[in-house]
């Protein structure tokens, strides 16, 4: 039942995303910014629906170590569709996904991504991969956070997988912090039992915040394997309430 309810909302909202999507146009053409705050509160308004129909009860940690007032990059461990539907519902704006390239060819859902200024990476191709971060770092000097899953894809295990170090040139390059970023049981409320939604606890917890500056250059080398760590740790610590 939940399924179909969320398959009857996606159909309405994106009937409406049509005129909002030529409104985001428009104001897009006087000014970029107002385009992207209004583009990120339509789709966390859509997702926050999404999360009600789905019965999917969301806690929220270190709400403290969400940063209003400054870009960064929150890392975050992936297992779920509804990692991105909780990482958006809960992050600072503005705020854009890193995602495979695929997603790139979803008509609607890849319009409104490109209007928050998501990044498609090309993960079979070096070249193009390096292209996207740097379009990422550009993104964080202009002040837009970015979430990403260093993982590279989602993963099914107990244990998380390595951290790819390039996903940290984002926050080096840029001089802005990193907030590793825990999620606990995102795949009960799908991927455990597809293809049907059902209702589940979950948790995000906002560690505090890395500082690549502050490292030497040892450190710096190894960044990818202390956030791992660290979200490692809470994930470990969480799943216990869950």
């Amino acid at each position: 039942m939940r399924t179909i309810l969320i398959m009857i909302f996606l159909i309405m909202y994106t009937v409406v995303s049509l005129p909002m999507f030529l409104i985001g146009f428009i104001i897009g053409k006087f000014d970029d910014k107002k385009k992207v705050r209004m583009s990120q509160i339509f789709v966390v308004g859509g997702f926050r629906c999404i999360l009600f129909l789905a019965g999917v009860k969301v806690t929220v940690k270190g709400r403290e170590n969400i940063l209003q007032d400054q870009p960064a990059l929150y890392v975050f461990n992936h297992r779920s569709f509804f990692d991105v539907i909780v990482g958006y519902s809960t992050a600072p704006i503005p705020t854009a996904f890193v995602s495979k390239k695929e997603i790139a060819k979803m008509p609607m859902v890849s319009a409104w991504m490109r209007y928050m200024h998501c990044l498609f990476l090309d993960r079979e191709n070096i070249r193009e991969g390096m292209k996207t971060i740097l379009e990422g770092i550009e993104l964080m000097k202009n002040g837009t956070s970015i979430y990403i899953a260093p993982e590279g894809t989602r993963n099914t295990g107990e244990e998380l997988l390595p951290f790819h170090e390039a996903s940290f040139k984002l926050a080096d390059k840029s001089k802005c912090p990193i907030v590793p970023v825990a999620m606990n049981n995102m795949d009960a409320a799908l991927e455990q039992h597809l293809p049907w939604v059902h209702k589940a606890h979950v948790i995000i917890e906002y560690c505090e915040p890395v500082y690549m500056e502050q490292m030497d250059k040892t450190e710096k080398k190894r960044v990818g394997e202390t956030v791992r760590q660290i979200i490692s740790q809470k994930v470990k610590e969480n799943a216990k309430e869950v």
